[in-house]
């Protein structure tokens, strides 16, 4: 079914939707008329036309034409400005324009072109050629239309995929009870901060937290209960390390680790302390400890200056012996070792011991 639109009288009438959609902006009604006649009988084809030059763009910006066929010289503002208008505006600036002039001028047709018209006819133009132009720069419209929709439906999917694909990579490297990186993250992250250690010439450094009398607790209060105390000491450990180069990591059971890039063996006894401390001001009761009435970690520390003959497995070991020794000194305590300052066991006092 096909539809006229007059912009002037307002009148239309109910259509199936078309392909073609042509805009005419012509101050002359009996031009209007002439080529309403010539796209009457057009298979998908729709035709609207605005007197008012004043209009013009707020009508295109409506209807979205596929074309538009647009008078020079009209009373107000000029058929050339409104060429320039369409092209400044984004909904308007893609969309085809076919100048029609009543002179066949050379120099009107350069300035035309400059301002951003696809075409120059001089009306009224030949029947078949003014269908023909029409149809022409409507399909190369529409056919790029096509191209920026797949283009844009192809850029959301890509960014989609994308999104999903750090998701995974985040779940994969994500410990799903505590949210702290897993395992094999820790690996493939020490290992590769060793490397940039070595080629630096920076310490690096590194906490190994267990929780006291564990077996205990989950013996005493159930496995559910014991998830909830990793899943709060896991929320502790993010509130410490805060700095972007620092890893937060379940080791495995109930044993954390903190990797600390770039970081010395002086802060990192009073970072454990810390640590230490608002795990026990949590006051997660504990009936079954050999400790205290609450929930308490053991941790063990050290720091090297990695040197390209030593493997990163080092700093671990020196870490697990200084929780090992931590957890053989009373627990609820705090031990670091340097790699050149041996642990001393009569070092320190109270909750913590030093080297």
């Amino acid at each position: 079914m096909h539809k006229t639109i007059d912009h002037e009288t307002g009148m239309s009438m109910p259509q199936a939707k078309n392909d073609v959609l042509v805009l005419l902006v012509d101050d002359q009604l009996m031009i209007g008329e002439a080529i309403r006649r010539i796209l009457a009988d057009q298979p998908n084809m729709d035709f609207h036309y605005c007197s008012d030059a004043s209009e013009a763009l707020v009508v295109a910006g409506k209807i979205k034409p596929t074309v538009i066929l647009q008078d020079l010289v009209m009373p107000g503002v000029d058929g050339l400005t409104l060429v320039k208008q369409y092209r400044a505006n984004s909904v308007t600036r893609d969309i085809p324009v076919i100048v029609l002039s009543t002179k066949e001028e050379p120099a009107i047709k350069s300035e035309a072109f400059a301002a951003g018209a696809n075409d120059y006819l001089v009306k009224l133009p030949d029947n078949i050629e003014l269908l023909a132009r029409i149809r022409y720069h409507s399909k190369s419209y529409l056919n790029q239309v096509q191209r920026d929709q797949a283009y844009r439906a192809l850029r959301h999917s890509q960014r989609q995929l994308q999104e999903k694909n750090l998701e995974l990579q985040r779940l994969s490297n994500q410990d799903g009870l505590t949210g702290l990186s897993n395992r094999r993250y820790f690996d493939e992250f020490i290992e590769s901060q060793w490397k940039l250690a070595i080629r630096e010439q920076n310490s690096i450094s590194m906490l190994m937290i267990d929780v006291d009398c564990f077996k205990q607790y989950n013996d005493t209060y159930g496995h559910l209960k014991g998830d909830e105390v990793l899943k709060n000491i896991a929320a502790v450990m993010q509130q410490h390390f805060l700095r972007p180069t620092d890893l937060t990591a379940r080791f495995g059971g109930e044993e954390f680790v903190v990797v600390m890039p770039s970081t010395p063996l002086a802060p990192i006894q009073s970072m454990g302390e810390s640590l230490r401390r608002s795990v026990e001001e949590i006051s997660i009761p504990h009936s079954a400890s050999t400790v205290g009435a609450y929930i308490t970690v053991s941790i063990g520390g050290a720091s090297m200056l990695p040197q390209p003959s030593e493997s990163f497995l080092h700093l671990i070991d020196l870490a697990d012996e200084a929780l090992y020794q931590a957890k053989s000194l009373g627990k609820n305590r705090v031990v670091t070792y340097g790699q050149d300052r041996p642990f001393n066991p009569h070092a320190g006092g109270g909750a913590a011991a030093a080297a």
